[in-house]
């Protein structure tokens, strides 16, 4: 049976290209700098996001945990929304190793946070108080669909933080996907923020890592919280081949995991009792609802649908998710409609 997997974009495989520049990888000792392939990726991770440096890391979220812990001392205040995958999905770390304050802001439908909420969070200079220091905003933001938040947004969250002494850091874990969205370059996207972090090995299909881009004190700075953490790598020269392959050959094809996606939406559209009340996919990812005709709460359906060759995940009751990717092609849409059709019967 053809398997295809729609539980995430985290479970694509590394191309041929990526196996054989990694097979291939010149190699040295990353902490001491002197890893030639890491160099390159940072750099042109750098470039790319119009930063003057980058880190490569394990995990986009250790980066969003180094970017905390470099923006921010002990007993400080971050301001970020209350779907962010900082605050929902990283383990409590930017409290339980940073020892920093979450000061969760309501996410939109749109995957913002009010600019007067913003406003209204910041903390005036009492001792009573935590210090804001930081927003975080997530873009594409995922549990609001994978929505894009605009640069024109972007910017005016910046000049807020900025205007406030505060800091600006983007969980840009699938900004590639934002940019491609709006079709402009990543740097235009994440001009505002002080610092940005992003994954290689979601939609980019790398199989490790993230990259961490900011200033060069940041980076600096990150690159000893980094070691803090155990994320110091040696010969990681082998895994930054695959990233640079990936943001050499990868970004510009994302655009058609945002297409399949409208296409598995649409498909699904059609089909009684599922609806989408969190609106149909701006990028890559797909959260159809399922109607109260419908018998099976999304925890059977998913099973249900695993019986048949399709795997998707539940995040409510009655929601699933459903996320394209590299390894998704048009046969595997109609192949997942026609799952959804037998199951539903």
């Amino acid at each position: 049976m053809n398997i295809i997997d729609l539980r995430s974009d985290t479970v694509t495989k590394p191309t041929p290209e990526m196996r054989a520049a990694m097979a291939h990888a010149e190699v040295g000792d990353d902490v001491y700098g002197e890893d030639p392939n890491v160099n390159r990726l940072q750099e042109t991770a750098a470039d790319m996001l119009g930063k003057a440096a980058g880190l490569f890391i394990p995990s986009g979220t250790m980066g969003n945990l180094i970017a905390v812990m470099v923006h921010c001392q002990r007993g400080d205040e971050a301001i970020m929304g209350d779907k962010g995958h900082t605050f929902s999905f990283e383990a409590g770390g930017i409290s339980a190793l940073g020892g920093v304050f979450p000061h969760t802001l309501p996410n939109q439908a749109d995957g913002t946070l009010k600019l007067d909420e913003i406003l209204g969070a910041v903390r005036p200079d009492d001792v009573h108080h935590p210090i804001s220091k930081l927003v975080i905003l997530e873009n594409t933001q995922n549990r609001c669909g994978g929505v894009i938040l605009s640069k024109e947004y972007t910017e005016e969250v910046g000049k807020i933080a900025h205007h406030h002494g505060m800091m600006l850091h983007i969980d840009g874990a699938r900004i590639f996907n934002a940019a491609v969205g709006l079709k402009i370059k990543v740097k235009e996207l994440v001009k505002s923020a002080d610092s940005v972090t992003f994954c290689l090995s979601k939609g980019l299909c790398a199989p490790v890592g993230s990259v961490l881009c900011g200033s060069r004190e940041f980076i600096g700075n990150a690159r000893r919280i980094r070691k803090m953490l155990g994320g110091g790598m040696r010969q990681a020269g082998i895994l930054a081949a695959a990233g640079l392959v990936a943001l050499d050959s990868m970004v510009d094809r994302l655009a058609d995991d945002h297409k399949r996606a409208s296409d598995l939406a649409n498909g699904l559209a059609k089909m009684e009792g599922i609806h989408f009340e969190m609106g149909m996919p701006q990028t890559n990812m797909i959260f159809p609802s399922l109607g109260s005709n419908i018998r099976l709460n999304a925890a059977e359906l998913v099973k249900k649908l695993s019986a048949e060759g399709v795997k998707v995940s539940a995040v409510a009751e009655r929601r699933l998710r459903l996320v394209t990717h590299a390894w998704v092609d048009d046969a595997s849409v109609e192949q997942t409609l026609q799952a959804f059709v037998k199951v539903l019967k």
